[in-house]
């Protein structure tokens, strides 16, 4: 690991970038392949301001198996899990989650076949109002990311793609504007399509695409991550890939950059779950480490 980690560090000093959140710690909130963090959601800040209420999604696919959790996290204390009721249609996979914009309690989950969820959480209990597939779906397509920006007066578009696998296949990053029929399906509009290749981690079996968050600025921030198996090893890294803009009446604006910033690298640990906090420089993440569990740590680099 020492080796794997100095050549990260080599790598970055080559790019011109640095490793971010390095006095961090990595918080274990699951102890297994059940509850990893496959994807994550700001719900909000603690009352005292220092920590981050947050909606976890875990990739379960069997009848009865826990689909989504809470979890308050606080920098240098355990962070608190609890478990939270799914009424509805289950899911098989869940891979994303995120909050609906101006819409307390309202939020989108995705799983990885491409079937959208429009969910509103109230207490313990996370209730299906609605359901329908993504649009565009390509052959091949498995999805691991969904993220949503929106304009000044509230038009909203969301973004997603398939992961990709190694350097044959790069990822396919999808936009589209979103709105919600009255009953609370979502619904798409025209889709723009994007291809995308990871800086890093270049190994055979990349994701390219593990996870998407907008900042408030518009930059588009990826996770991307690698997995050798079910017992690791594992290898992760962050990376500003672009910027998106809605604007005021509801046109997308999607650019991808031809270089990809590099922000930071993660040896050891595969993240699944990227979310930048508003008003904030940092970004709460979480990774899915199969049997070894998931573990959740902010890194700053969600800034201008």
């Amino acid at each position: 690991m020492s080796c794997f980690t100095a050549a990260a560090t080599v790598l970055l000093t080559v790019l011109g970038a640095a490793p971010v959140g390095a006095t961090d710690t990595w918080q274990k909130v699951g102890a297994d392949a059940r509850s990893g963090v496959s994807g994550l959601a700001f719900a909000s800040r603690t009352e005292d301001g220092t920590g981050i209420h947050a909606l976890v999604v875990h990739d379960n696919k069997r009848t009865g198996q826990q689909r989504l959790s809470r979890i308050t996290y606080k920098e240098g204390t355990k962070p608190a899990v609890t478990p939270l009721t799914w009424d509805g249609p289950e899911p098989v996979d869940l891979e994303a989650i995120e909050a609906v914009h101006g819409t307390p309690g309202r939020y989108v989950a995705l799983a990885s076949r491409g079937i959208v969820y429009h969910l509103s959480v109230s207490g313990g209990t996370a209730t299906v109002v609605d359901y329908a597939p993504l649009p565009a779906i390509g052959e091949g397509d498995d999805f691991e990311s969904f993220a949503l920006v929106s304009s000044p007066n509230g038009k909203q578009a969301a973004l997603w793609a398939d992961r990709g696998a190694g350097a044959d296949r790069p990822a396919t990053l999808y936009a589209a504007p979103l709105t919600f029929a009255s009953w609370g399906q979502p619904l798409f509009g025209d889709v723009t399509r994007r291809t995308y290749r990871a800086p890093y981690p270049t190994d055979s079996g990349t994701r390219h695409i593990s996870d998407i968050t907008v900042s408030t600025s518009g930059r588009v921030l990826v996770s991307s991550a690698a997995d050798a198996g079910d017992d690791g090893p594992f290898d992760s890294a962050v990376t500003d890939a672009g910027r998106v803009k809605v604007t005021t009446t509801g046109r997308l604006r999607l650019t991808l950059t031809e270089t990809p910033k590099l922000l930071g690298t993660y040896p050891g640990y595969k993240i699944e779950a990227l979310e930048c906090v508003p008003d904030s420089q940092e970004a709460l993440t979480g990774t899915d480490d199969e049997n070894l569990g998931g573990y959740v740590r902010t890194v700053e680099v969600c800034g201008p």
